[in-house]
């Protein structure tokens, strides 16, 4: 299994996010985007010592961007919905937001 920050890459702190956590109980992380459902929750399960109950995840396409003339485009990036088990508490990081 790769390092586990190789994996988890950073929480996606965005209004959507926020959202998602108060009514599903659910953390939202940015991920490698070639990391599996299985190391995601290892990941998770290791780097803040509570039990996953599911995983969902979605690749995200990269948009393009302008600045003047010039063109580029964003890179692709992954996203993972991670669901606690019932009764898990919420990581430090996210329950102070």
């Amino acid at each position: 299994m790769p390092t586990v920050y190789s994996v988890i890459r950073r929480p996606l702190i965005t209004e959507k996010a926020l959202i998602t956590r108060e009514t599903e109980g659910s953390l939202v992380f940015e991920v490698a985007a070639n990391a599996t459902k299985t190391e995601v929750k290892q990941a998770v399960e290791l780097l803040f010592k509570v039990k996953v109950a599911s995983i969902r995840t979605a690749s995200v396409l990269g948009k393009e961007r302008r600045r003047g003339r010039y063109a580029g485009y964003v890179p692709d990036w992954k996203k993972a919905y991670v669901r606690l088990k019932a009764g898990e508490k919420v990581p430090d990081f996210a329950a102070e937001l």
